[in-house]
């Protein structure tokens, strides 16, 4: 479980559909010199080369059709949030994708029931999906070899939250940020697998092998950075 290391003042999105909040960190290490401003626990001040770390502008669906869907989640990967700002974890996911269903824009998320994230997404009705700027493939893989339970990511990973609503958390880092909110739910049975082959290779009793939940969301927001 994670708490936000800084703390958002929610606020309008402007006019212009740019993201502004007003940030407190009281106990936020420094970011990367290449990632953005350093934090002295007192309100953060942006400086212009920053605006893109920290500031999300809110736009189109349409957006997505100018991304590789295949390769944005399979090759580059994401990340998966649920939980509260005051109370939420994150996983990195390759498999998942993205649609029209029910006359919505709708993205499918997979979790299996082992991993932390899942409860999260369980409890709320909405989770996120980020997808990263390069440079931030260790994050990435942080984030999918290490478990919430026992370990604070996003301090190890060098990721800096944001709340995006009150049940909805991104992250600076991002340059593309789905809010998701969750219309249908199910879990993946071994009798309906067709390719079998399928089922034996990604399914176990081994931990970490467990048929995942299966999440059909529609995208409610969009943002970039």
């Amino acid at each position: 479980m994670h708490k936000l290391r800084f703390y958002v003042q929610f606020a309008s999105i402007l006019p212009s559909g740019v993201v502004k909040r007003a940030v407190f960190c009281p106990r936020v290490p420094p970011l990367q010199a290449s990632a953005g401003p350093r934090f002295a626990g007192k309100a953060l001040t942006l400086q212009p080369q920053h605006l893109k770390t920290l500031l999300m502008k809110k736009t189109d669906i349409a957006r997505l059709g100018h991304e590789d869907i295949i390769r944005l989640i399979g090759k580059e990967w994401m990340l998966v949030a649920a939980g509260t700002p005051d109370r939420y974890n994150m996983m990195t996911a390759s498999w998942g994708g993205v649609g029209y269903l029910w006359n919505k824009p709708v993205c499918f998320v997979f979790i299996r029931p082992e991993r932390y994230t899942y409860g999260f997404a369980e409890e709320q009705q909405r989770m996120t999906l980020s997808f990263l700027q390069p440079g931030h493939r260790e994050a990435l893989n942080v984030c999918g070899t290490r478990s919430g339970r026992d370990t604070d990511k996003a301090a190890l990973s060098g990721l800096h939250p944001l709340a995006l609503a009150p049940d909805a958390v991104g992250f600076g880092e991002a340059r593309l940020t789905l809010v998701c909110r969750k219309l249908y739910r199910t879990d993946l049975q071994a009798e309906g697998f067709i390719d079998c082959e399928a089922l034996s290779r990604w399914y176990n009793d081994r931990p970490g092998g467990s048929l995942h939940a299966v999440y059909v969301c529609e995208i409610e927001e969009v943002y970039e950075a």
